[in-house]
């Protein structure tokens, strides 16, 4: 059985210090959940063409919709506010907007080969390589991307950023979700 990924809960907890690296977290682990989904699609064999397109648009719509959010969220709300408080935060803020345009093509692939998967189940034993391909690569990608954000941007966000701040990331971030 393929069951679309899912990752901690959303953001609906009480407002505290902290909440915006807490919803940064959360979705990392979106992202690597839902490429264990695409991962177990890729790998699925004599599992039912309703499962196999039901997983392959969750996938498909997690990359194409939610991702982006995300790295709006590190662009646009957290990288402007910890920009220029020290050397080795700027450094990672920049890495990680290269590597924010580095996995775009592989995960234009990965949601194209899960388009064609949600309307045409039939196609993964010709498409499962393809996609496995891109899970791969992203897999090695998002485990040193992510992993470097949770190294050294989710930890100045908790030590650097006012209880005013984390507040105004909590909101634009919020914001954006409501307007997708």
């Amino acid at each position: 059985m393929i069951t679309p990924g899912r990752g901690a809960g959303g953001a609906g907890r009480g407002e505290r210090a902290g909440q915006a690296a807490a919803m940064i977290l959360e979705c990392h682990a979106r992202i690597r959940a839902f490429l264990a989904t695409a991962r177990r699609i890729a790998e699925a064999r004599g599992v039912p063409d309703a499962q196999v397109a039901e997983a392959a648009a969750a996938v498909g719509r997690y990359f194409t919709v939610a991702l982006p959010l995300h790295a709006e969220d590190e662009e646009g709300s957290i990288r402007p506010r910890l920009q220029g408080r020290d050397e080795a935060i700027d450094h990672a803020l920049a890495l990680m907007a290269e590597e924010h345009l580095a996995h775009q093509a592989t995960v234009r692939a990965l949601a194209t080969a899960c388009a064609e998967l949600a309307a045409n189940p039939r196609r993964l034993p010709i498409l499962a390589r393809p996609l496995l391909a891109s899970v791969a690569w992203l897999e090695g990608h998002f485990d040193e991307h992510l992993g470097g954000e949770e190294a050294v941007i989710i930890p100045a966000m908790e030590r650097l950023l006012t209880p005013e701040e984390d507040a105004a990331v909590v909101v634009e971030m919020r914001a954006r979700r409501n307007r997708s």
